[in-house]
């Protein structure tokens, strides 16, 4: 039987799911079923590549316990802890995210989201290491949550070892999406509208995010944005998700691009991150480290290891309202590098 969702996307299924496609007819998941047992799990990132799911293999993690393999051409590029795939009840954990090509992350969340609920799984909760802010970003494409962010990352720093975990007490309901291919880079997801837009591979999500999807009158566009303004509009689409315009990204140049921060400066920005970390997370890993103006990519800052740089539209948009502003949007910035950092060196240090 094959089925049409709301924007076109089609899925395919015989007793359990087996393929999905999108409006165009693109590939975007196939699941290879022995009966109940799912033999293997194939899903496309946003680019065409295809991550291959080894489901009937499970091989012990040191981190994560009894995993399956994810392969790509070839190899395996990162483990995902197990799953029954026949009703999923939890929300797995992959060791290396950055390891799979863009998309295929979300497709493998979304796969599991529709399994569930195929299943009558009303909720499912996360139990491994790592839980990011990434991960709760990625996981609200596909579950609807009455929790938050804070809650969910709380424990951050002492859910990096090895060994099993006490599931962190928040539900996950399965809301799964559709993945809507634009052009030119764009892809949209929605569910009963468009709710996420993503621009070569990064997601620009409603809040008020640095990389913001803004309503418009036609539609939505994506943007980077400090404050309440957008610094560069990357896209805009419609309200079916098809690609209006792409345009190109501004650059992060101009004054003071290329500056490093002050001490004077730096002190009392460190204080303040220093009391968003959850104890015994501590500053000390980025405290010796240049902070400097200039163009970090799509996100307010990055951590380029022997520096740190900040965009430099962070001060062309804030430094009309006053130093406190640019001070406040600059230690935000700056936490999740610092937790990061942090983080990694309780690792570093249990391991030695």
């Amino acid at each position: 039987m094959i089925t049409t969702a709301r924007f076109g996307t089609q899925f395919e299924d015989h007793d359990r799911p087996w393929r999905r496609h999108d409006r165009a007819g693109g590939r975007q998941a196939e699941l290879t079923w022995d009966g109940a047992t799912l033999v293997e799990l194939v899903v496309v990132g946003y680019r065409g590549e295809t991550l291959s799911v080894a489901t009937a293999t499970r091989a012990p993690h040191p981190v994560l316990g009894p995993s399956h393999p994810l392969v790509l051409g070839g190899r395996a590029v990162a483990w995902l802890s197990a799953v029954d795939w026949s009703a999923p009840t939890a929300i797995p954990a992959i060791d290396r995210p950055a390891a799979l090509p863009a998309g295929c992350g979300t497709m493998l969340l979304d796969t599991i989201a529709r399994l569930a609920a195929a299943a009558g799984v009303r909720a499912l909760r996360y139990a491994g290491p790592y839980p990011t802010a990434a991960l709760w970003q990625a996981l609200g494409a596909s579950f609807a949550t009455a929790g938050d962010e804070a809650s969910f990352t709380a424990a951050a720093h002492l859910r990096w070892g090895g060994g099993p975990l006490p599931a962190i007490p928040i539900d996950f309901a399965p809301a799964p999406h559709e993945r809507l291919a634009a052009d030119q880079g764009v892809t949209c997801l929605a569910r009963s509208a468009i709710e996420r837009v993503i621009v070569d591979g990064l997601a620009f999500a409603p809040g008020t995010g640095v990389r913001r999807m803004v309503e418009r009158e036609d539609g939505y566009a994506a943007a980077l944005c400090f404050g309440d303004r957008a610094w560069t509009e990357l896209a805009r689409v419609d309200r079916d998700g098809n690609l209006v315009v792409r345009h190109p990204v501004r650059l992060a140049e101009g004054d003071p691009a290329g500056q490093v921060l002050p001490p004077a400066l730096v002190e009392p920005l460190l204080a303040v991150v220093a009391e968003a970390l959850p104890p015994p997370l501590t500053v000390d890993a980025v405290g010796a480290t240049p902070i400097v103006w200039g163009d970090p990519g799509l996100t307010a800052a990055a951590d380029r290891g022997d520096r740190i740089v900040l965009h430099v539209g962070l001060w062309h948009h804030l430094a009309p309202r006053g130093m406190a502003a640019v001070a406040l949007a600059i230690a935000e910035a700056l936490v999740p590098i610092a937790r990061d950092r942090a983080i990694a060196a309780l690792a570093r240090a249990a391991d030695a």
